[in-house]
Order: C-alpha cells, then sequence, then structure tokens
C-alpha cells in the first residue's frame, strides 16, 4: 500500500527526529532523496500529501544541487494535485533573499536598508547609497554562507577588483546596512502553520542566516540560545509573514537595531530545522507539534 505522504529532503541527519516521530505514531511515509531524473509528462505525485524539506545550504553540500530541480519537481506535483506543504509559492520566497526583503517591507515591517544588485560593477555605487559598515549578501545562502562586512569604499572597490565579492548561485547580491543588533542577539521565530510555535534568542558571533539544527551540537559553540517569549508586535509580525511567504512551516528571524530600537526583520525560512536538543532548550519536542498538524493535513488531503 502506498503512503499517503512523501517527505523530500536532501540532508542525512537533520531529519532523523522527523521520521523517529512519524513512527512512534505508526504514520507510513515514503522518504524521498534527489538524485533521479523525474518525467514533466509525469502526473502521477509520491503521495496526496507531500512535505518539502529542501535546505537552500543545498549548494554547500553539493556542488551540483537540487534547489532549482526540486522547485520544478514540486510544481508537476502541484499540477498533479498533491498538496505540497512549503511547495513552490514558499519556495519562490525561500531562494531569493531580495524578494523576502520586499516582502517584508511590503506589509509595513522595518527591515536593513538594502540595495540588490545582479552585477559586482554594481556594488560600489549601492555600498554609497547604504553607508558604512555594510554587509554584503549571497541571494541564496544557507548556514551562514556568502556574508562579508566591509567598512569602507575602498574595502568594497578593492573586493569588485580582485573578485573575492561573495557570490550567490542565482547571480544576485545583497548590499546591506550592517545593523548593531541590541546585545548582540536576534530573534527566530518558528511558526506552524502561519501560528506561532516558539521563539529563540540567539547570542553569538555569526547569528546571521544561522542554522539551530547544528548550531547548539557544536562543542565549545560561541552560539547561544535560549528559549524566549517574544514581544506580542513581533509575534503578530512573524504570523504575517508566514501567511504572505505561504509557509506551512518555518521561521523568521528579526532583530532589534541597537541605534533607534526598531524591530528590523531580516530574513525569512522555509526549511527552519528545529532547535537540536529541543528538551534541553525548549522543554518540549516540536517534532510532536508538527506530526499532530501532518495528521491533520492527512486528513484534509485524503
Amino acid at each position: 500500500m502506498t503512503a499517503d505522504l512523501a517527505i523530500l529532503y536532501e540532508h542525512p541527519q537533520w531529519f532523523r527526529p522527523l521520521f523517529a516521530a512519524l513512527d512512534r505514531r505508526g504514520i507510513p511515509y515514503g522518504a524521498l532523496e534527489p538524485g533521479t531524473a523525474f518525467d514533466p509528462a509525469d502526473a502521477a505525485p509520491p503521495a496526496p500529501l507531500v512535505l518539502s524539506r529542501l535546505a537552500m545550504s543545498a549548494f554547500l553540500r553539493e556542488r551540483e544541487h537540487p534547489i532549482f530541480w526540486a522547485g520544478a519537481l514540486l510544481a508537476r506535483w502541484e499540477l498533479s494535485g498533491a498538496r505540497v506543504l512549503n511547495g513552490t509559492a514558499a519556495l519562490a520566497v525561500d531562494t531569493s533573499k531580495a524578494r523576502q526583503l520586499a516582502l517584508i517591507a511590503s506589509l509595513g515591517l522595518a527591515m536593513p536598508a538594502t540595495r540588490a544588485v545582479h552585477r559586482a560593477a554594481d556594488v560600489p555605487a549601492a555600498a554609497e547609497a547604504i553607508g558604512f559598515p555594510l554587509v554584503v549578501k549571497a541571494n541564496i545562502g544557507g548556514a551562514g554562507a556568502g556574508i562579508a562586512r566591509y567598512d569602507s569604499l575602498d574595502e568594497v572597490r578593492a573586493a569588485v577588483a580582485d573578485g573575492t565579492l561573495p557570490t550567490s548561485i542565482d547571480g544576485v547580491l545583497l548590499v546591506q546596512d550592517y545593523v548593531p543588533a541590541r546585545g548582540g542577539t536576534i530573534t527566530r521565530i518558528e511558526t506552524l502553520d502561519r501560528s506561532f510555535l516558539y521563539a529563540l534568542e540567539v547570542a553569538g558571533a555569526g547569528a546571521f542566516d544561522l542554522c539551530p539544527a547544528d548550531a547548539c551540537q557544536v562543542p565549545g559553540s560561541a552560539i547561544a540560545m535560549t528559549a524566549v517569549e517574544p514581544a506580542p508586535e513581533l509575534r503578530a509580525a512573524a504570523e504575517a509573514i508566514a501567511r504572505a511567504a505561504s509557509l506551512d512551516l518555518g521561521g523568521v528571524e528579526v532583530m532589534i537595531d541597537d541605534r533607534d530600537g526598531v524591530a528590523r526583520f531580516y530574513d525569512i525560512n522555509a526549511l527552519s530545522n528545529f532547535v537540536a536538543k529541543p528538551l534541553d532548550v525548549l522543554g518540549w519536542d516540536p517534532h510532536e507539534r508538527l506530526v499532530d498538524r501532518i495528521e491533520g493535513w492527512l486528513e484534509e488531503a485524503r
């Protein structure tokens, strides 16, 4: 008998807790890894309900990454009538930080001042418009990849001249104001089915675009994570972002600008792995809540 649930994933370890939670409940599923060709004319999806767990950091693990390939595959399954959780609408947001920021701004929320460019030659002019210090970011990063700080126009011009600017697999870069986060912390707000699930305060160097499934597992890591209850307005904003981004499951990152106290949202993550060692950090396991909702989605998809 074919399972009613299929999970598309590429990271070899991140989803073991989810698979274990499904196994405990006796929920059958198919675990699908990218790596085989698909026929765009094949109308048969693998299951009525598909959960996409594709990471934007896939390109760091495999040069011939599946990110854009999977976008076409998910679109075919949607056209065939499958319910794809974090499907093509969410993937379109996940694969572009520029698009994320446009969505955030469209909701009337604050973000770091940013310019999106597609040519290295345009970075100096964008940097002059932003001011210093600033960061240059890959439009598709993941796990902190593709971020560099510059403190002067001379540094930026030198990076352009010697070809050491960050690169992005789609050729787009963001030139962005370096926001001094109050207390050296950011807040990551996790959502499930467009509603608040939990939030973490993250302290430590290099906290941007961190992976909570990895960070607190590294012995001696400078990154510390603490469960927090965010301010009501931040919680409401994260839920609004999740709705606008079509996130069935995902995280939103925000920091308080120490210069003016403004909450600036800067990242939307449709993969958003749950924090490692959740019982230590949260006191409960969010995978159980996810499986609760998967059971509901399965009923809706049948």
